[in-house]
């Protein structure tokens, strides 16, 4: 393995990615995205024909990055171009097999949806959280719901277990889609925003009038937020956050509060009782620790 190759794949490391075992010169390589599975494929790399450059990045977290053998760019206008034109060509490849990837995922995702049956009311996901199935349907004993982006068709598919374990259909585009709980998307006056489609649930069933969108996981509020706000424009917004608290950071309440600056939108955390458990971090489980009596 040559010098350069192995600063290459320090410069990947150096971002949280583990770079794939080999990488072929003028070859896109992919690999699982930073904190990923095994079966992950969002991080992506292309080391250029000549090994002394090449570009990487992150597909679910948004992380593109540039690198070179040596410092700076080349000194001639004549190799600066060259290396522009490497550099745009890299980025064009890994957006199209990114493209790519979603395309047949969401292909896979219909075939599935359309072949599922609606959930039963006993799933043990439904009974631990006191919701009812709504539009749920089941596949190999999950939950499974559509995650939809904002042009209206099904990009991905997020499958709960009945012990709560969720997953993502491989493949699928997350990043500014959502999962639809309930609601009029044409007629929308009040959009809500949560992370969690039990946590949204329970949010519409205390506001039957609002459009309620579940954006999967604390790190998808801004992105969803922020598309909502320039397709309701004069909708009232509400971030309506998880509460990490014992969770270093509470990401949760802070990327919650984030979203809510970025999209101009109101911002709700649970307000919790004095004698509320601190395992408990969103409005879902307030309102089941509520309805039992609290303590």
């Amino acid at each position: 393995m040559t010098d350069a190759l192995l600063r290459f794949r320090d410069a990947i490391r150096s971002t949280g990615l583990e770079p794939p075992d080999a990488i072929e010169p003028g070859t896109l390589h992919r690999f699982p995205g930073a904190d990923k599975g095994p079966s992950n494929r969002a991080g992506w790399c292309l080391l250029f024909d000549d090994g002394q450059g090449g570009c990487f990045g992150d597909w679910s977290s948004g992380l593109s990055r540039t690198w070179f053998s040596r410092q700076g760019w080349p000194g001639s206008p004549q190799a600066q171009a060259a290396l522009s034109r490497q550099i745009k060509a890299a980025r064009l490849q890994a957006e199209r097999s990114r493209q790519d990837r979603y395309a047949e995922a969401a292909n896979r995702a219909r075939r599935i949806w359309d072949a599922a049956p609606a959930a039963p009311r006993h799933h043990g996901y439904l009974v631990a959280k006191g919701i009812a199935p709504h539009n749920a349907r089941l596949y190999h004993g999950c939950l499974v719901l559509p995650v939809t982006s904002f042009e209206g068709s099904i990009s991905s598919l997020q499958f709960i277990a009945p012990d709560g374990r969720k997953r993502l259909l491989s493949g699928g585009r997350k990043r500014g889609c959502f999962i639809a709980v309930a609601g009029d998307e044409e007629q929308a006056r009040r959009v809500i925003i949560c992370e969690g489609w039990a946590t949204g649930r329970t949010l519409a069933e205390d506001d039957p009038a609002a459009l309620v969108l579940a954006a999967i996981d604390a790190g998808n509020l801004e992105p969803v937020a922020v598309a909502a706000r320039r397709r309701w424009q004069s909708a009232e917004i509400v971030i309506a956050g998880d509460d990490d608290r014992r969770t270093p950071g509470n990401p949760g309440a802070t990327q919650a509060k984030a979203a809510a600056i970025a999209s101009d939108a109101l911002l709700a955390l649970p307000q919790w009782p004095a004698d509320a458990p601190e395992s408990l971090t969103d409005f879902n489980d307030l309102a089941r620790w509520l309805a039992g009596g609290g303590a």
